[in-house]
C-alpha cells in the first residue's frame, strides 16, 4: 500500500506502549495493530484525531505516501492484466 503508517515512530518518541495508546484512544489493541502494521483499508477521522491528540502530533506525523511502492504496485498490477 502506498500509504505508510508511522505509529511505531511516534510511540517510541513518546515512550508509550501499544496497549497504553489503545486504552487512551479508545480502540482495541488488535485494531491498533492492524492500523500500525499497515493492514487497515481505512481509518476514521475521529480515530485519527484521537491518535493525534494522545500522541501530540499532526496526521502527517502518522501517515505518509510512498511513491515508489505506488509505482511498483501499479507495474505489478499491469503485468497481471496482460
Amino acid at each position: 500500500m502506498p500509504i505508510a503508517v508511522d505509529i511505531d515512530v511516534m510511540l517510541a518518541r513518546r515512550k508509550m506502549t501499544v496497549g497504553e495508546l489503545a486504552d487512551r484512544v479508545g480502540i482495541t489493541p488488535a485494531n491498533l495493530a492492524v492500523l500500525k502494521n499497515g493492514r487497515a483499508k481505512a481509518v476514521r477521522f475521529a480515530t485519527l484525531a484521537a491518535l493525534c491528540e494522545v500522541l501530540d502530533c499532526q496526521p502527517g506525523d502518522l501517515l505518509r505516501w510512498e511513491a515508489a511502492e505506488a509505482e511498483e504496485a501499479g507495474e505489478a498490477e499491469g503485468a497481471a492484466d496482460v
